[in-house]
Formats: C-alpha cells, sequence, structure tokens
C-alpha cells in the first residue's frame, strides 16, 4: 500500500506528528500507520479504502435482520455531529438506536472536529456503546463465547466478544480529513469506500437480500478512483438485492436555492443519478449542508439530514431520521427526536 501513495509528508509535520503519538495516553489510541496516511487526497483515500476492504470483507460482510420477529428491521441515521468535548448528542443517538433495537446506525460524516482529544472520546464512546449492545443482544455461554439472544437453535453459533460486530457504519466528511484527520478516522473505521448485505426474510418466507453503499465524498468529488471502481462492479454485489441505499456526505442537491449546492462536478452528479438507476436505489441519504431536504428523482428517494451537532442545534429537535423496511419491502421513514440539550457554562 506505502508504494502507491504519492503524497510526501513535509518532515515537518511527520515530526510534529511523531512527537503526538508519543505521548502515551495517544499512542494507545493512534496508530503510527494511521497517523502516515494522514492529508491523503479522495485518490489515495479510496484506494486506501478498497484494499483494507478487501482484505478484511468478512469484518463487513452482512447484517442478519431473519431473527426479527415481524421479519422487517429498522435503521439509524445522524449527520454532521462536528463531536468535540461535549459528546451528548452522540452518546444520545446511540442509545436511541439500543433502546429501540435498530439493526444498525449510519452516520453521514463530519464526525468529530479534527483533535485527537475528540477521537479519543468517540472511540470510548462506540467502546461503551458495543458492551451496550452485546450485553442486550448476546448471552455470555463460558469465559469467552457468546451466542445470540434471539438464536435458539440447540447448537447456536458462538462468537468472540472481538467477532461482534457492533453496526456503527459512517462515511468521512470533508471535516474528518481536515489538519489530517484521515490518520484519526482511518485508525477507527479503517474503510471509506465499502459495502455491506442485509439478509433477511420476505413475504414469502424465503431470505432476500437488501445491500448498503458507502461512498466517500468528503472532498467534494468522488475522484478518477472511486468512478473507475465503481464502473467495474465494486460495489454492485453478486445478488438480486430487494432494496440498495447509498450512504454519502456530500449533498447531491440543492435544499433552497440561498444554500449550498453539491460540489461534484455536473458530470460526476450525472454520473451518480445514472449510477443509482443502475444499482435500482431506493434511497440515498446526505449530509454537509446542515438543512433538511427530501425530494424524489428517477424514482429514487433522497434525504438530506441536517446537523445533529449540539453547537449548531443547540435546543432539542428531530435531528435523526429512522428508516423502517418492511418484511414485504415496503419502506416507511420517520423524524427521530433528540433530548439533549448542551450544559450552559
Amino acid at each position: 500500500m506505502s508504494g502507491s501513495m504519492k503524497t510526501r509528508i513535509p518532515l515537518y509535520i511527520f515530526l510534529s506528528l511523531f512527537s503526538l503519538v508519543s505521548c502515551q495516553k495517544l499512542r494507545d489510541k493512534i496508530s503510527l500507520q494511521g497517523i502516515l496516511m494522514a492529508g491523503t487526497a479522495v485518490e489515495e483515500r479510496v484506494q486506501m479504502s478498497y484494499e483494507y476492504y478487501l482484505l478484511y470483507k468478512n469484518d463487513y460482510s452482512f447484517l442478519d435482520a431473519t431473527f426479527s420477529e415481524d421479519g422487517g428491521y429498522t435503521f439509524l441515521i445522524g449527520a454532521d455531529s462536528h463531536l468535540t468535548t461535549d459528546p451528548g448528542r452522540m452518546d444520545e443517538m446511540l442509545a436511541i438506536g439500543l433502546k429501540d433495537n435498530d439493526l444498525f446506525y449510519a452516520h453521514l460524516g463530519d464526525i468529530a472536529d479534527t483533535k485527537p482529544e475528540y477521537y479519543i472520546t468517540l472511540d470510548s464512546l462506540l467502546q461503551e456503546a458495543k458492551q451496550r449492545y452485546v450485553k442486550a443482544n448476546y448471552i455470555r455461554i463460558d469465559e469467552y463465547k457468546y451466542k445470540r439472544k434471539a438464536d435458539q437453535e440447540e447448537e447456536p453459533e458462538t462468537f468472540l466478544y472481538d467477532e461482534i460486530l457492533f453496526p456503527f457504519y459512517p462515511v468521512v466528511g470533508n471535516h474528518d480529513i481536515t489538519h489530517n484527520g484521515w490518520a484519526l478516522w482511518s485508525n477507527i473505521f479503517h474503510s471509506s469506500f465499502y459495502e455491506v448485505d442485509v439478509i433477511t426474510t420476505g413475504e414469502d418466507g424465503d431470505y432476500c437480500f437488501d445491500h448498503l453503499i458507502f461512498l466517500d465524498s468528503a472532498s467534494g468529488t468522488l475522484g478518477k478512483n472511486q468512478i473507475d471502481l465503481i464502473r467495474k462492479g465494486a460495489l454492485d454485489g453478486k445478488n438480486l438485492y430487494r432494496h440498495t441505499f447509498v450512504f454519502s456526505h456530500t449533498n447531491i442537491f440543492r435544499p433552497q436555492f440561498f444554500e449550498f449546492a453539491s460540489t461534484f462536478t455536473r458530470e460526476e452528479t450525472f454520473f451518480l443519478l445514472d449510477q443509482f438507476e443502475k444499482w435500482n436505489v431506493s434511497g440515498v441519504f446526505c449530509g454537509h449542508v446542515h438543512t433538511w431536504d427530501e425530494r424524489n428523482y428517477n424514482g429514487v428517494h433522497y434525504i438530506t439530514l441536517d446537523t445533529m451537532c449540539e453547537k449548531n442545534n443547540p435546543e432539542p429537535g428531530d435531528y435523526l431520521v429512522r428508516i423502517t423496511v418492511d418484511k414485504d419491502g415496503s419502506l416507511f421513514w420517520e423524524p427521530v427526536h433528540m433530548n439533549y440539550t448542551p450544559k450552559k457554562k
């Protein structure tokens, strides 16, 4: 991988980063490999991400919704949390998803502002959320092994703790890559360009599959590598999918004429609109502009979420969205209210 990296890190940047990781607390959280990936452009990010994804594809392989009592499932989406010293909203999002038994979380980028201590806080939140998730959904059967509570088989599948996936799937945002933030982001989440399948039971009782696609649009462009990989079928999969959902940081449409337009070039926008049709996409979810927007175009439903950030939206509000996929394949969405209010200093 390092042989394909064309971006050179100036010596003074490297030395300052090295001194940063020499602090024991940070060194325990941030790998030197992650530091050396800092400052990359979209071409390098996508190449690194896709190579990592291919090596560890089983970590992303599928989500099992077949244990659902009603045959359907839900997932929770948030955007632009810009986590700093106050992790209240992120913690609330994780708690809501656990309480309401959502199958997975999706986050649409700008997850934290780029300081190492903010990512240490984020990583701790996710580790604690996984512990709660495992306690709610698994039974410990010996010192090391767990089984799903919903698995009623005589010989259920067992997992080590590290093998249990905490289903939190982010895309990378523009604020995630500033100030060498890619090193911090990739140290936790690794890949910014990947896919996940959802296996569930259809109305006829047979297995059916839905498809989740996560794009790297943090630079406001897909870049040549990402477009080439998509054209070569990198995310097409081998199954006939019932629904395909796409997650991107950069918005496709401008919510209102006086707000930020998409930064995709016109050619990339046309490429995406065409590709969504080829993928038979049911829903596209975006963030970035901190403004709600909803529309249909060519049979595809587009939702752009407002920011869940405490600083940008200090008052309680409907900053999350829950998508319901019924057993018969019907889709519904609903706003999810967040109550957390930042403490006044």
